[in-house]
């Protein structure tokens, strides 16, 4: 099926999406975030609330309206996900704990993953009576609690934690550490619990391999002998894949956007590796500038994208033209900027 990108309402896209498209794999949204601006852009400027030009959207809805519309759409999007699929919802710090109580509600606290707390700018030094705000939330949940798609991005460490974690250094320069040999728990009968070139294990714990495979260890250079002849395995860091993520990214957003709070490419193409496979499809109903759909399309994802701007739709076009990504396009049934419209399709093949 080839990718598609609705301009209207995403409400209203939504329930096309669920009566005419087989089910998401990954959602990402970011949604405005109740802040009572009006975000205008011109020919030269989209990196900030400007003071003139035309708009790109409106953040005027605030309070129950806002969670309202918010929670509608999130119900629209839980019904057209996979039951593997996973949700990311990038929210300000203001709106973080009424937007979770909403996903609480829509998607079930037992599929609540993690809040990830995402560095976007430098410190701020600005004169007031609170501390400066540099970070604004991903709120990360799951379809079901059982089955989820889950592809780790593994981070290169920094020379801080390789001089840690990896404090010896061989004849040859190759930085490492040492793990034991041995495990919990006492092997009465196998091999693992009898003596290895004399040498027993501790009391209460067995050699992790049996005798052949720690001689194969050894005869390959991977033993470390202390000087009280105490054998460790040697594991070297350029063997190591990296740290695990955690919960606090750092992604800035770009100096000079096409469109006001575009979101780091980076940081979308960590979401779609992690959350998805390849040929599976992504889904951003608040698709802006048309990062996510750029980054799936490049990651060999198929997307779905809805914005009802007319600014965003110029901005989305443009990009992926000059990307050649070929689309289908919907003109929705619901608001462009307000100004009801006619559905209308077509395919844009680069």
């Amino acid at each position: 099926m080839s990718n598609l990108v609705y301009f209207g309402d995403n409400a209203e896209g939504l329930r096309h999406l669920q009566e005419s498209q087989p089910p998401v794999d990954l959602v990402y949204i970011d949604p405005p975030f109740g802040t009572s601006n009006e975000f205008l852009m011109d020919e030269s400027r989209a990196n900030s609330i400007s003071a003139s030009g035309y708009p790109a959207y409106s953040d005027k809805t605030r309070g129950d309206a806002y969670l309202e519309a918010l929670e509608t759409r999130l119900w629209g999007i839980h019904a057209v996900m996979a039951e593997s699929a996973s949700i990311y919802v990038h929210i300000g710090v203001n709106m973080e704990h009424h937007v979770r109580l909403i996903m609480d509600k829509v998607f079930g606290p037992q599929n609540f993953r993690n809040s990830i707390t995402r560095i976007k700018c430098n410190p701020k030094n600005f004169e007031r009576f609170s501390y400066g705000n540099i970070k604004d939330t991903i709120l990360f949940y799951s379809r079901t609690p059982g089955s989820i798609t889950w592809n780790p991005q593994p981070e290169p460490m920094s020379d801080e934690q390789l001089t840690r974690l990896y404090p010896k250094i061989d004849a040859s320069g190759r930085r490492f550490t040492t793990t034991p040999l041995h495990a919990p728990g006492q092997t009465v009968n196998g091999p693992t619990g009898q003596p290895w070139r004399g040498l027993a294990a501790p009391t209460g714990r067995h050699w992790r391999y049996p005798p052949e495979k720690l001689d194969e260890l050894d005869e390959a250079g991977l033993i470390h002998w202390s000087k009280n002849g105490n054998p460790r395995k040697i594991r070297y860091s350029d063997e190591g894949i990296g740290t695990l993520p955690q919960d606090v990214w750092w992604y800035k957003d770009p100096q000079y956007p096409d469109y006001p709070t575009q979101k780091n490419p980076e940081l979308l193409e960590r979401i779609i590796k992690t959350s998805s496979n390849s040929g599976e499809t992504v889904l951003d109903c608040y698709a802006g500038s048309g990062t996510t759909l750029l980054r799936s399309a490049m990651l060999g994802r198929r997307f779905i994208g809805m914005d009802n701007s007319s600014a965003a739709q110029q901005v989305i076009e443009r990009r992926l033209r000059k990307a050649n990504v070929s689309y289908s396009v919907i003109q929705g049934e619901g608001d462009i900027d307000g100004e009801p419209t006619a559905r209308a399709t077509g395919l844009r093949s680069q």
